[in-house]
């Protein structure tokens, strides 16, 4: 099995990344439904399955709400720049709404768009390395519970690599204690998790995930430089009280003015990563491996949706 990364360089547009992931996703779900439909194709291979898909990019200042978080009342598409005065926000963005509407003529600090991932509200934009995994489950041997897993642990070796911490706590996602006794000792695991640990953790990654038919969307937002701190302090993001955001560079890693292809840097070492432990922590006898992991360009994507709207035709 071989893995596509695409990595798109510089501010991508946060609508731009949801049409590529759901583009990417819907031609999973046209496999599913091709080989349920005909069985005895998906064992002679006739119909092949699309490739795994990591995207790594940066966008545009967005918040984002998963389903914990979206009122009742809110019905306006993922792929809207931004809200009316009118629209229904969930209550963690209702404090900052005059940031996410025009006012007197000034552009908006930043846009809203609902999701379909789990977990509740946070900010993706510069700074930020984010990453989705499009990825058929069943096909890789991975559990929901593992997927989440291997995308924490995954960012934890990432930290690893450039000499910090990072673990897990109760709460969702990878966090790091501020400042703390950076290293590279990976040796993180839920015994060393708790007490002062924990309360004095400041939270450096976000992962939320979709499921579609054992389809995974969306995936982690992971702090690069400390550009993200000041949006994250208008919000209590994920809905968890009293708790600080940080970054690589808050922690002490070099980070723009020596290191201007860090994102790509950061990108391909969490793919890296992730394909490492699918093959030790979570390989899962009997299942296909990561045979290969090539890059995938915006002129393949544009290709495949070009596909499909001949394949509706």
């Amino acid at each position: 099995m071989r893995l596509a990364h695409l990595h798109l360089p510089g501010i991508t547009p946060f609508s731009t990344v949801s049409k590529i992931q759901q583009r990417l996703a819907l031609e999973h779900l046209a496999h599913k439904k091709a080989i349920s439909s005909n069985p005895s194709a998906a064992q002679s291979e006739i119909i092949s399955a699309p490739d795994p898909t990591i995207i790594t990019f940066t966008p545009n200042p967005v918040y984002t709400t998963g389903r914990r978080d979206l009122p009742p009342s809110n019905t306006s598409s993922p792929t809207d720049p931004q809200p009316s005065r009118e629209l229904s926000l969930p209550p963690p963005l209702e404090p900052i709404r005059h940031l996410l509407v025009n006012n007197n003529q000034k552009p908006p600090t930043a846009e809203y768009h609902p999701t379909l991932r789990g977990g509740q509200t946070t900010y993706h934009g510069p700074g930020q390395l984010v990453a989705y995994t499009i990825l058929d489950l069943r096909r890789l041997g991975l559990s929901p519970r593992c997927h989440i897993r291997c995308l924490e642990k995954s960012v934890i070796d990432v930290l690893a690599s450039y000499g910090v911490r990072g673990f897990v706590t109760e709460d969702p996602g990878v966090w790091v204690n501020n400042n703390n006794n950076n290293n590279n000792n990976n040796n993180n695991n839920k015994s060393e998790n708790t007490g002062d640990k924990a309360a004095e953790a400041q939270k450096i990654t976000a992962v939320g995930v979709h499921l579609r038919r054992h389809i995974s969307s969306y995936g982690i937002g992971l702090n690069v430089t400390n550009e993200p701190l000041w949006f994250f302090k208008q919000i209590v993001a994920c809905g968890l009280e009293g708790r600080e955001a940080t970054s690589l560079e808050a922690q002490g890693v070099t980070t723009t003015t020596t290191q201007p292809n860090i994102m790509e840097e950061v990108g391909g070492r969490f793919v890296d990563a992730f394909v490492k432990l699918l093959h030790t922590d979570y390989a899962s006898p009997g299942q296909e491996k990561i045979d290969e992991v090539y890059r995938l360009g915006m002129e393949d994507v544009v290709a495949l949706g070009k596909e499909q709207l001949a394949g509706l035709g």
